[in-house]
């Protein structure tokens, strides 16, 4: 049985069509290689220096600890742009600039509940992103589905506070939070349309403690939009108990709500690509968060990692074929905003097939443990040999999972190709927009290990010769 660094070797010098030449014992390149075996062994060097390389963790520990909560359109938002302008440029890329990006703003102001009458006690709610404000104090209408909701007589809630308690189940893939996912989005809407006076959900997330999760949510516009709120998993708990005694009233006050325009920016650096400039390899993550804790795994890690991952290869000897882009995306938590303005300023059919491949760092900070990308069969090889250069961080290919990051969906629906780094999520809806999500939570060899990632798969895929498959599409599906 061979061992591991041999088999390793062997496996590399396939995939980069390094064949050994009978009765020499040397090896020679085959002219179909996309990635040149010198290339495979500065991959794998790149992967070694970028696990002793703290960079990646230190970027997370300033922007949670510098700038903070960067809520969209916040003071706080403003400052993180002229962040990550600075340590673009200190961290050795060769062009940083900015675009625009234009949104409403809403604010949090205050928020607070309680059970009223023969039980009173205090609840630990958020405002939805998106709420209008309100004090509202009624009785509420428990419901465990969106159906029964949707099937609910409007008259049975008219005046009364719809509460929809539905659990989120624990994944390490998050397909929890896609499946609850409509709680947030649709259920306000639906509840408003029925003539309810406001609406409670049960915290998209499995924390068990007493933390509430927000989110955005966007009203029909049919509808007079209501005063809408998450509870703590505990309160949403104690709520359903209280329930099973008999009626039960609670007042809410909410001050909170939309206030006018804000433009914040999209924080873009490149490293030029010595051969093919134009071509693009792209990784990111979003620089905004919600208020509630310090935004450190939900996105400060992944734009840490990926600023970190493109340092690392501005350090190497000469710069990649291709040009190498990091972006830290603007208001991602309010519908991807940054990312749409990124698409619709770079998705046309002139430029899309130029993004070759991109790939986003959004979802906290846990261990990649699977790759994939979205090439089509016969553009393979190169995603081929970052699989077996990941191989020794754990990572496993995993050619029949995956899926764009939140802020690549965009620019994949108009036909770009996208990789995906698969993060361990067990944990991470413990912490997902609740006031949790702090620096302490942040493991830095998990970070190391990331970084190391993301350094190989944009290093190998700028150093490639192969299409990924980035071509325009005929009709622009929808971004998710």
């Amino acid at each position: 049985m061979r061992p591991a660094p041999l088999l390793n070797a062997l496996a590399l010098a396939l995939l980069s069509g390094a064949l050994l030449v009978p009765g020499t014992g040397t090896a020679r390149e085959t002219a179909s290689a996309p990635v040149a075996q010198t290339s495979l062994d500065a991959a794998a060097q790149l992967r070694e220096r970028a696990l002793q390389d703290g960079t990646a963790y230190r970027l997370i520990e300033s922007l949670t600890t510098q700038i903070g909560p960067r809520l969209p359109g916040s003071a706080a938002d403003a400052r993180a742009v002229e962040w990550a302008k600075a340590r673009f440029v200190e961290l050795g890329y060769d062009r940083v600039w900015t675009e625009p990006v234009t949104f409403p703003k809403w604010e949090r102001r205050s928020e607070r509940a309680a059970v009223v009458g023969a039980h009173a006690q205090p609840l630990v709610l958020t405002a939805l992103g998106g709420s209008p404000g309100g004090e509202v104090s009624a009785q509420i209408v428990r419901f465990d589905s969106l159906a029964a909701l949707e099937a609910a007589d409007a008259a049975t809630l008219r005046g009364r506070i719809v509460f929809v308690d539905i659990p989120m189940a624990r994944s390490r893939d998050g397909s929890g939070y896609s499946a609850a996912g409509a709680i947030r989005s649709r259920g306000p809407s639906i509840a408003a349309r029925k003539g309810a006076a406001a609406y409670l959900m049960r915290s998209i997330g499995t924390s068990p403690h007493r933390v509430a999760n927000t989110g955005i949510t966007r009203f029909d516009a049919d509808v007079t939009p209501i005063p809408s709120a998450a509870l703590s998993l505990p309160d949403a708990d104690q709520l359903a108990r209280l329930l099973r005694l008999g009626p039960v009233e609670v007042a809410l006050a909410l001050d909170c709500g939309w206030n006018g325009e804000y433009t914040s920016q999209n924080v873009i650096a490149e490293l030029t690509g010595r051969e093919r400039p134009e071509e693009i390899v792209l990784i990111a993550g979003h620089l905004d968060s919600w208020d509630l804790g310090t935004g450190a795994v939900d996105d400060a890690s992944g734009v840490g990692i990926t600023m970190a991952a493109g340092h690392l290869i501005a350090q190497q000897p000469q710069r990649p074929r291709r040009s190498v882009r990091v972006v830290a995306f603007a208001n991602e938590e309010q519908g991807l905003l940054g990312a749409r303005a990124y698409a619709e300023a770079h998705g046309g059919a002139d430029v899309i097939a130029r993004h070759v491949i991109g790939a986003e760092s959004d979802f906290g900070a846990g261990r990649i443990y699977g790759f994939n990308t979205s090439a089509p069969a016969g553009q393979r090889a190169t995603s081929d040999a970052i699989a077996e250069v990941l191989r020794p961080l754990g990572i496993d290919y995993l050619q029949d999972k995956g899926s764009p990051g939140p802020d690549i969906s965009p620019l994949a629906a108009k036909g770009g190709a996208w990789g995906w780094l698969g993060q361990d999520g067990t944990d991470y809806f413990d912490l997902h927009h609740n006031a949790d999500d702090t620096l302490d939570k942040v493991d830095p060899d998990a970070v190391a290990q990331n970084t190391a990632a993301y350094a190989v798969f944009a290093w190998l895929a700028a150093e490639s010769d192969e299409s990924f498959g980035s071509a325009p599409k005929a009709h622009d599906s929808p971004a998710h």
